[in-house]
């Protein structure tokens, strides 16, 4: 005989089944710089703020209307022990480097670059329709990593994964997994998840980040409440979020809101290793550091 549980044990399940909704563990103000042949961008992780969080080094975002703040782009520059994710939500980024690569993404893509041992590369960004918008994440290697062959890819919009988890929410995930979906995005050490997740008015969900990754979510359009219903945190445009411990984020876009929300939601397995920085170079100590300086000059890359 089958007997129907009572109303409070299906509650009970139901709650024993849903994510545990991770927190905002802190709010930072992106930083105005400038990088590259004096293009102007706001810089989220990697400044005095957030310096980092462990795999996720850097993340800019580059948005303007004006030619003049990035047209001059990136000329050759070296890079070693990271890798590169540029996803441009509007515009192009032509990229060339000393292996032989060359390549353009546009509208709705993604350049995955693992810069390994030593790479020197170019990025000339272009605007379509009047505007130059992306943002570019630096995701460390873990020191056994950091030396391997340089590789490189470029990801058109179409190729990503869609979906939509609940009504009024489209997913695009470049990394990582979402239910059945998976993102095109390279395996890796990091085990990255990275998605735009974009809200309309009155609408919430679910987002699956792996436990014991560190997280941040930068909404990119209107304002996001993050949290368990009801105890969430209002996180605005142009701020970034960084989570704290749980399986989920709940994220929540304003009823009222005149066009909903757009989130970058970007995760990594920390490696928990040293890290020492100087400009284009990341590896695990100082000694590694003065090496990739003297090879660069060298012409080892």
């Amino acid at each position: 005989m089958t007997v129907a549980p009572s109303p409070a044990a299906a509650s009970a399940g139901s709650a024993a089944a849903a994510p545990a909704s991770r927190t905002v563990a802190r709010v930072v103000a992106g930083m105005p710089a400038e990088d590259g042949a004096g293009v102007r961008l706001t810089r989220l992780v990697g400044q005095p703020r957030l310096p980092d969080l462990d795999p996720l080094l850097m993340l800019d975002r580059i948005q303007s209307d004006d030619p003049g703040a990035y047209i001059a782009g990136f000329p050759p520059h070296p890079h070693r022990g990271f890798e590169t994710v540029t996803y441009l939500v509007q515009g192009r980024m032509r990229h060339r480097d000393n292996h032989g690569h060359e390549g353009l993404i546009t509208d709705g893509g993604v350049q995955w670059m693992t810069a390994g041992r030593g790479i020197e590369h170019s990025e000339m960004p272009e605007q379509t329709d009047g505007l130059l918008f992306g943002f570019q994440l630096w995701l460390n290697l873990p020191a056994a990593e950091k030396m391997r062959e340089p590789w490189y890819r470029d990801i058109p919009a179409a190729d990503l994964a869609r979906l939509t988890p609940a009504p009024g929410v489209a997913v695009t995930l470049i990394a990582g997994r979402w239910d059945a979906a998976e993102g095109p995005a390279p395996q890796r050490s990091t085990a990255p998840f990275i998605a735009d997740v974009a809200l309309a008015p009155g609408a919430a969900v679910d987002i699956p980040i792996p436990a014991g990754h560190a997280a941040f979510v930068h909404p990119f359009a209107g304002s996001v409440t993050l949290g368990p219903a009801g105890e969430g945190e209002r996180v605005h445009d142009g701020w970034l979020a960084v989570l704290g411990e749980g399986a989920a984020v709940r994220a929540a876009a304003d009823a009222d809101a005149p066009t909903g929300a757009r989130l970058l939601v970007v995760a990594g397995r920390p490696l928990h290793e040293p890290i020492a920085k100087y400009g284009p170079f990341v590896m695990n100590t100082r000694d590694e550091v003065i090496q990739a300086v003297d090879d660069y000059r060298a012409g080892r890359f």
